[in-house]
């Protein structure tokens, strides 16, 4: 997606920047929202919460991207698809009415084709957590996560790839639709014995992607 042609546009228009820091939220799940959020830098987390009350991690998102869902182009207000959440220190998002986007994206071309894209990326993102979660067991689904983790956050380390953002068990359960982080916990303590990953300062280290890889169905 041209996401350097959006970053350029939301410039030139001058929309102004917000600045969130750590575990602040810039929506909530089904309450009315009026603006349009693109994060230009740090790393955002959404979730929605489940009929019993426990959180259910979609994604995070670590790059320039739109944050929000773009749905019902016309009405000013409309209500939030999930919880959008910082994770990094701090974060960095262009804010812009709903409405006034949408009149931008009905007079540009190439912003109608970034938002044809965003959807088809987010479709297909959205059938691939699908997948994983239908197809894997618990450990499978851990697995498969620390796997995406790495396309995020991995970073080269002379022992594997380290995951060089704190992810607590707690969110890995969120993700992987685990009730409890207990069953995070022992899924990773087998990793652990089985060589497939190590804990450096809190932060997850892959040593064996072909072990790990094991435990994902294909």
């Amino acid at each position: 997606m041209k996401i350097d042609y959006l970053l350029s546009f939301l410039e030139d228009k001058h929309i102004p920047l917000i600045e969130k820091k750590r575990h602040s939220y810039l929506s909530y799940h089904g309450l009315d929202e009026s603006y349009i959020y693109i994060l230009k830098d740090g790393v955002a987390k959404t979730s929605v919460i489940l009929p019993d009350g426990r959180e259910f991690n979609l994604s995070y998102i670590v790059s320039p991207d739109i944050v929000s869902l773009l749905k019902d182009e016309v009405s000013k207000y409309t209500s939030s698809p999930f919880n959008i959440r910082v994770e990094s220190e701090e974060a960095h998002f262009y804010r812009l009415p709903r409405t006034t986007f949408w009149n931008y994206v009905a007079t540009d071309e190439l912003l109608q084709a970034y938002v044809r894209d965003y959807y088809r990326l987010k479709l297909s993102e959205n059938i691939e957590s699908l997948q994983t979660m239908t197809m894997n067991g618990k450990a499978g689904a851990v697995c498969a996560l620390l796997y995406k983790l790495t396309r995020l956050f991995g970073k080269p380390h002379r022992n594997g790839t380290l995951i060089d953002f704190l992810v607590t068990n707690e969110d890995i359960a969120g993700f992987c639709g685990i009730s409890t982080r207990n069953s995070v916990n022992r899924i990773i303590h087998h990793l652990k014995e089985e060589g497939i990953i190590e804990i450096l300062h809190q932060k997850i280290l892959i040593k064996d992607y072909e072990c790990l890889q094991e435990y994902v169905a294909k």
